[in-house]
């Protein structure tokens, strides 16, 4: 129910974001009308058609983005005939077509049937209204696309839009019946009326030419953003799934504290069908798998709680093997350089991993698990069922005992020794120091970006020139030409940098070019080179090269930790920045 809420309030809060503007003059059109023939129907529509569409879209890929996108011309077309019928009431009487007789009586005042007007008007404005998409709406989206269609999916969508069209009849009559009379007068003179046409011709051409979502999400939208920021942060720190869950670290032996019962019954439904591709063996499925303990292990590649969790994993299929353990792989992609299979390849073969590896670029076998993070591991017994699960990093012991257990249930003989398996963190697999750590990942696209610090608006998906601001802990800037695109930023010229300040041992970023070409950078730490303090991608004077789509260790602090800024600027073009991790 909290989620339901928070959803709402994000949807309140568009009406702090400019964004805004180009749905008010559909609303004031209908305001000549009763509530339940005017405000109601046109805000319900608007709410349903923006709750399908975003769910269709959220989960059903491209074919839904090209439906969506010949929906919102058509309904563009619709607005602008409402929009022109009121700026000239003798066109729709001069034109003799069907459309615009129908588009006369919509936009008559005396209809037989006004309150069928009013949702017409606002489903097409449904149809348009692209909200500022931000951390509530992108939680909500997010999650639809990892987990599928669902009615918690639409009811949350459907919660967001309620928000929004609540403030919105809010603001259309401000509360006051005195406003509402003043409404119906201006809407009733013929003056007016043209000045209200015009308005939404504006608003059609606004919208038809991107400006609702590029230019005017851009003016003053920050408000907003960092209060949805903070009503999740506060009040549904757990609403963040499915994410990259958090880290619980624990250090013990196989044999410290025997389970006294058997484990339980998770699941019996898991299913290991649907993959994308499979990778250093072929597709197995559980049945093939009975009689032995399988260990999956849900990752991505360029994801750092995945990497420091997968020494253990490599660990753990080498100790056990030969005893009935059978670990499988479920890659499931955070960006999109994570869904070619080169790619993946590539990085099985650095990371030395041998076991097999399956693609979910669809996350049907995420579903099928009922997944609800990055790294998770899943742990089932040698009839198939789901016996135990563990979400993020951490308590590596503990599931150790668990394949133990798991395996004298199966029938394999007990160990001679019970010892823990020493993994090989070096590298980024070493835990993180959570003690120092106070920064937490830090998306660079649009879609889920928070901190950032320019001195100009940022633009979005076009080429611009941007000029640092002063960094706080935990925000970022950009200096340079770059481009900001919903998942990551690319630097366009020689010399862009990319910023960011801190206070952690370890920073990683997440590196891509836009072509095959690597690109060199450089990393300095508050101005100078890093010496000691290099990352392992990154040599003592911080020089580095962009050579593949990864996850790239800049800096590993080997003194004291406090708030720092590091920076990176590239000397080439073509570089692409996706998130800040630390450690």
């Amino acid at each position: 129910m909290t989620l339901y809420l928070i959803a709402f309030a994000g949807g309140m809060l568009t009406l702090l974001s400019p964004c805004i503007l180009p749905v008010l003059p559909f609303v004031f059109s209908r305001g000549d009308r009763s509530f339940a023939q005017g405000s109601l129907p046109l805000l319900a529509g608007m709410a349903l058609t923006f709750t399908a569409v975003a769910s269709l879209g959220a989960v059903a890929g491209a074919w839904a983005a090209d439906l969506n996108q010949f929906g919102r011309w058509l309904a563009l077309a619709l607005l602008a005939l409402f929009g022109a019928s009121l700026l000239f009431p003798g066109l729709a009487a001069w034109w003799s077509r069907p459309l615009v007789d129908a588009g006369e009586r919509l936009t008559r005042t005396k209809t037989q049937s006004p309150w069928l007007a009013s949702a017409v008007l606002g489903a097409a404005t449904g149809l348009v209204w692209s909200p500022c998409a931000g951390p509530i709406l992108g939680v909500i989206l997010s999650s639809a696309a990892l987990a599928g269609p669902s009615v918690h999916t639409s009811l949350l969508l459907l919660s967001y839009g309620a928000g929004a069209t609540v403030v919105l009849w809010a603001t259309s009559r401000l509360g006051s019946s005195s406003f509402a009379r003043f409404m119906a007068r201006i809407v009733s003179s013929e003056a007016s009326r043209r000045m209200l046409g015009a308005a939404m011709l504006a608003s059609v051409v606004a919208v038809a030419a991107g400006l609702d979502t590029k230019l005017l999400a851009n003016v003053s939208g920050k408000g907003a953003v960092e209060l949805e920021t903070e009503l999740l942060q506060h009040a549904v720190p757990a609403a963040r799934a499915p994410q990259r869950a958090a880290v619980s670290l624990a250090a013990e032996s196989v044999a410290d504290k025997p389970r006294a019962s058997k484990l339980p019954i998770e699941s019996t439904r898991a299913s290991l069908d649907g993959g994308t591709q499979w990778l250093n063996a072929k597709r197995p499925s559980l049945d093939s798998l009975r009689g032995k303990v399988v260990l999956v292990n849900f990752w991505t590649y360029s994801c750092i709680n995945c990497l420091r969790t997968l020494p253990y994993v490599k660990a753990w299929a080498q100790k056990y093997g030969d005893r009935g353990l059978v670990v499988v792989g479920v890659h499931a992609p955070e960006f999109a350089f994570e869904r070619d299979a080169t790619n993946v390849q590539k990085a099985l073969r650095d990371l030395d991993i041998s076991y097999p590896v399956v693609q979910d670029n669809q996350f049907r076998i995420w579903r099928a698990f009922d997944n609800q993070s990055w790294p998770a591991l899943y742990f089932i017994d040698a009839q198939g069922r789901v016996r135990h699960h563990h979400f993020g990093e951490g308590d590596y012991a503990s599931s150790e005992r668990v394949i133990e257990e798991l395996l004298q249930e199966g029938g394999a003989k007990a160990p001679g020794e019970t010892t823990a398996v020493q993994a090989d963190t070096g590298g980024v697999g070493l835990a993180a120091d959570m003690e120092s750590l106070r920064s937490a990942e830090t998306y660079l696209g649009y879609e889920k970006a928070a901190g950032l610090r320019v001195s100009t608006p940022a633009v979005l998906d076009k080429p611009a020139s941007y000029l640092p601001d002063s960094l706080q802990l935990n925000t970022w800037s950009l200096a340079g030409n770059w481009t900001l695109r919903s998942e990551w930023v690319e630097a366009n010229q020689p010399g862009d940098a990319l910023a960011v300040r801190f206070q952690a041992r370890d920073v990683n970023l997440v590196l891509g070019t836009a072509s095959s070409m690597p690109v060199r950078f450089r990393v300095t730490l508050d101005g100078h080179p890093p010496g000691p303090n290099h990352g392992s991608d990154v040599d003592e004077q911080g020089n580095g090269v962009v050579d593949a789509s990864r996850l790239y260790q800049l800096i590993r602090q080997s003194g004291a930790v406090k708030p720092r800024t590091v920076e990176i600027r590239f000397l080439d073009s073509g570089a692409r920045g996706y998130a800040f991790t630390f450690g």
